[in-house]
């Protein structure tokens, strides 16, 4: 794999299926919502729901036919349990990041008036939304051009740039900062690491969705999107820098040393290098 190969089939991967995403989900959005703003589920569903097999198609076509991968390069093959395990490995760090911050930061948790039932109530459907997204940002970016970079550049290097495009596709969420900016990169860092663990796409789909999924369970704003739940509101204390303030989590400095030691440790256990198809 060439570096000019891989650079050029990683791009035209990412611009093909922004592009044609995008266009569909704005024509799909004129003909659904007209002049009205969709809800957050709603949003996420639809984009899930076009941007997957565009993605999907533009796998088989810069990934499978062009690149020659198979499921072995794309680190599609796994076991049951791997995507269970990816979703603790996922859930603990960022559970951590929220317990700390209640002593250092003061946050908390008060009820809102509703019942734990109708909390419980709330996870099938979250997990439905989360589930989906997760997946998607996994197979754009712990995809084609991850394995097509690292097969040129390096590991290293291929982490490096696919996190920090990860991070920038986050630049426009609603309360961001470049704090935030470079712990979502950060994230995607941990992400690519959780993808050369055994299970592989599995492994890093389930520690995407247990990332997000704890933090929406507990009331915590998922980089910047608010998920109001039944039962609990969550303050996340202050300073912002410290906590993520109404970024969510991992918008702060906790989310910054939890993540670096979670890479550090997970690190230890990724999978031999094996990058060297043609």
């Amino acid at each position: 794999m060439t570096r000019t190969k891989a650079v050029g089939l990683s791009t035209a991967f990412l611009v093909s299926g922004f592009a044609v995403g995008y266009s569909l989900i704005g024509a799909i959005g004129t003909l659904l919502w007209r002049d009205e703003m969709p809800g957050l589920t709603e949003a996420a569903a639809v984009q899930s729901a076009v941007l997957l097999p565009v993605f999907a198609l533009a796998t088989w076509i810069f990934g499978i036919r062009l690149a020659r991968l198979g499921p072995t390069e794309l680190r599609w093959r796994g076991r049951p349990g791997d995507s269970l395990r990816g979703l603790a490995i996922g859930a603990v760090p960022a559970a951590i990041v929220m317990l700390a911050a209640v002593p250092l930061a003061g946050a908390g948790w008060s009820r809102d008036g509703g019942s734990f039932v109708a909390w419980l109530g709330t996870l099938p459907g979250l997990i439905l939304v989360l589930f989906p997204a997760a997946l998607l940002e996994e197979v754009i970016f712990r995809g084609v051009p991850l394995v097509l970079l690292a097969a040129a550049f390096g590991r290293p290097a291929a982490l490096v740039v696919t996190a920090t495009l990860f991070g920038l596709l986050h630049a426009l969420n609603p309360d961001v900062t470049p704090l935030a900016i470079g712990n979502v990169a950060l994230a995607g860092v941990f992400l690519g690491v959780a993808f050369y663990l055994p299970g592989g796409l599995w492994t890093a789909t389930g520690a995407h969705l247990g990332w997000n999924l704890t933090h929406a369970v507990l009331a915590a704003p998922v980089s910047g999107l608010p998920f109001t739940m039944p039962w609990l509101d969550y303050r996340p204390g202050g300073p912002a820098w410290l906590s993520g303030g109404s970024f969510g989590p991992e918008g702060g400095i906790l989310a910054t040393v939890v993540l670096a030691v979670t890479v550090a440790l997970a690190a230890r256990y990724i999978e031999p290098n094996q990058e060297s198809f043609a």
